[in-house]
């Protein structure tokens, strides 16, 4: 299996992941320049009346732990390239000031399924 199969697998558990857990799936492997954004996704507030959040999603998988954790992939360079990709979005989509938030969701392929840890507020929101 290639790295970008590995990495289109991880992106599809991550989806199915987020919808069961209530999340909307917006857009897929959005790019802006040379920044890209794995999974937008809606996720609506507990209190239906007070809407809910923008998420931009960052998955990382791995088939073992040889190379470390998927997470901790997610450098700084990684960053601020999700943070300008999500900026370009939320311009080109007229949502400036729309609540969202960055999250990060690690699979590890393993021999009996995925094993999904989701991070939420990995690292930055505004």
């Amino acid at each position: 299996m290639t790295t970008k199969n590995i990495g289109d697998r991880g992106e599809r558990i991550a989806a199915a992941y987020l919808e069961s857990k209530g999340y909307r799936i917006i857009e897929r492997q959005y790019r802006f320049e040379r920044a890209e954004v794995d999974l937008i996704c809606f996720e609506p507030s507990e209190n239906y009346a007070e809407g809910g959040d923008l998420v931009f999603v960052e998955v990382k998988t791995r088939t073992g732990l040889g190379f470390g954790r998927p997470e901790e992939a997610v450098t700084e360079e990684k960053k601020r390239n999700l943070i300008k990709a999500a900026e370009a979005y939320l311009h080109e989509n007229r949502m400036d000031g729309m609540p969202c938030r960055f999250d990060v969701v690690a699979i590890i392929l393993g021999e009996t399924g995925p094993d999904i840890e989701h991070f939420k507020d990995a690292f930055w929101k505004f």
